[in-house]
């Protein structure tokens, strides 16, 4: 079994040390889907929202919560990041719900990676999604929160099976 880092050897949470670990750069890219009625979607694509420009809050949302993740997840470490990038990709497939589908990507020079920090921008721009639009459509639904892609640092590179 794998040993988890965030426990001491009697088994109470700690933040990890990385003070050995060299420093690298790490990249880490994050999804996730925000579904909802397609009259939802036309409110987004119309720039028609009551609240204002959805995706573009959305994605300053997302970029700030990468920069604060360590502020939210306790045993995070304050990373210098270099890069938070927000794509928003309105979605209306022949099959399937019509949606927002979020893809986050985060950078840093630096001894740990930023997978929670991709994950968080993800899972916030998707809430501000949610927040900007609950009045048309309380039936939105997220999902699909997961790391697409990390680089860098001691366990080297990942890529989810079908990303």
């Amino acid at each position: 079994m794998t040993k988890l880092t965030h426990l001491d050897e009697k088994g109470d949470a700690r933040m990890v040390d990385v003070s050995d670990k060299a420093v690298t750069s790490r990249t880490a890219i994050a999804e996730g889907f925000i579904s909802m009625e397609p009259s939802t979607l036309d409110l987004i694509e119309t720039g028609t929202a009551k609240k204002g420009d959805v995706l573009a809050t959305a994605r300053i949302a997302g970029i700030m919560a990468a920069k604060r993740t360590h502020e939210l997840i306790p045993l995070c470490h304050p990373l210098a990041i270099a890069k938070a990038s927000v794509t928003l990709e309105p979605r209306r497939p022949a099959r399937g719900p019509a949606g927002v589908h979020v893809t986050a990507e985060v950078k840093v020079t630096g001894q740990t990676g930023v997978e929670m920090e991709a994950l968080t921008a993800a899972s916030v721009a998707c809430l501000t999604i949610y927040d900007m639009l609950k009045a048309a459509d309380r039936g939105m639904t997220i999902s699909g929160i997961r790391v697409l892609e990390k680089s860098g640092g001691r366990s080297g590179h990942f890529r989810a099976e079908g990303a």
